[in-house]
């Protein structure tokens, strides 16, 4: 069974970029037709989905963090990874990674990290 595990900073400070990385194991990134998935949850609120890389490497955003938002990935180390600019206190959340053979699915989850924004 396919298994993700988040890792970055827990604490960063507004107007910076965050950046998490997925570890993946028990399946290749580059495995055909899997979708690698970002999704986050604000305190409070309901989980917001943020972006996907497909097995191909292409790229789809949510409109609304489109202009923030970079997901990339390195098929050397299994790993995918978000880059978050110009971060504010709203941008508080729990990140998770997360994948389905679907693109707008996320069958299976990484534990989740939690990412404050703070000065």
């Amino acid at each position: 069974q396919v298994q993700l595990q988040e890792s970055g900073p827990g604490l960063v400070k507004p107007s910076q970029t965050l950046s998490l990385s997925c570890i993946v194991s028990a399946s290749s990134i580059s495995t055909d037709y899997m979708y690698w998935s970002w999704i986050r949850q604000p305190p409070g609120k309901g989980l917001e989905w943020m972006g996907v890389i497909a097995y191909d490497g292409y790229t789809y955003y949510s409109p609304s963090l489109k202009r923030r938002t970079s997901i990339s990935r390195d098929t050397s180390k299994n790993q995918f990874t978000l880059q978050l600019s110009s971060v504010t206190p709203e941008d508080t959340a729990v990140y998770y990674c997360a994948t389905a053979p679907r693109i707008n699915s996320a069958d299976y989850w990484g534990q989740g990290t939690q990412v404050t924004v703070s000065s």
